[in-house]
């Protein structure tokens, strides 16, 4: 996987002040993103175990209250496994901490109900693991910039943990 920058100390991409990855790769190629320079897989440098121990060093002030994973797509299948591994680090050595992910699918297309190249077993695996999905593709005719922590107004934020307990379908 390769990545196109990581941010600390930021504050619009999740609560709290957060390190937020933004992974390269997606498929989606929505219509005025913001970046589409991470449409490239290959775009930005490759994702090691040093920039991993980066990531896990900018999570450990008490202050940082998570990781926010973006891109370009982190859920695009090609991303997935590396993201998988780094959240599961992350919960590790960190249980107090959240993890935000925002993709362009939607969680009823991550989970299969709607059929998607995305739905893997690795996907379901990183939805059980994470806090937070902001689903859903950035539609330039429904860009809100009164929304928090959105693009658009189809966008969603999801309490995964309320999911899984069955509370929101």
């Amino acid at each position: 996987m390769y990545y196109g920058n990581i941010k600390e100390f930021a504050i619009e991409d999740g609560e709290g002040i957060r390190t937020v990855l933004f992974v390269s790769g997606c498929t989606h190629r929505c219509r005025g993103c913001f970046q589409p320079e991470t449409w490239d897989f290959s775009y930005g440098k490759p994702y090691t175990e040093e920039t991993e121990r980066y990531i896990l060093d900018s999570l450990a002030p008490d202050y940082i209250e998570g990781l926010t994973v973006l891109g370009g797509e982190p859920m695009e299948p090609e991303n997935q496994e590396t993201v998988l591994s780094l959240i599961r680090k992350v919960k590790e050595r960190f249980p107090e901490k959240n993890v935000w992910i925002y993709t362009g699918y939607t969680l009823e297309q991550l989970t299969g109900e709607q059929g998607s190249r995305a739905a893997t077993v690795t996907a379901k695996e990183i939805l059980s693991i994470a806090d937070v999905l902001v689903d859903g593709e950035f539609i330039e005719e429904e860009k809100d910039p009164s929304l928090d922590f959105r693009g658009s107004r189809n966008q969603r934020i999801i309490d995964l943990k309320k999911v899984q307990a069955g509370i929101l379908k």
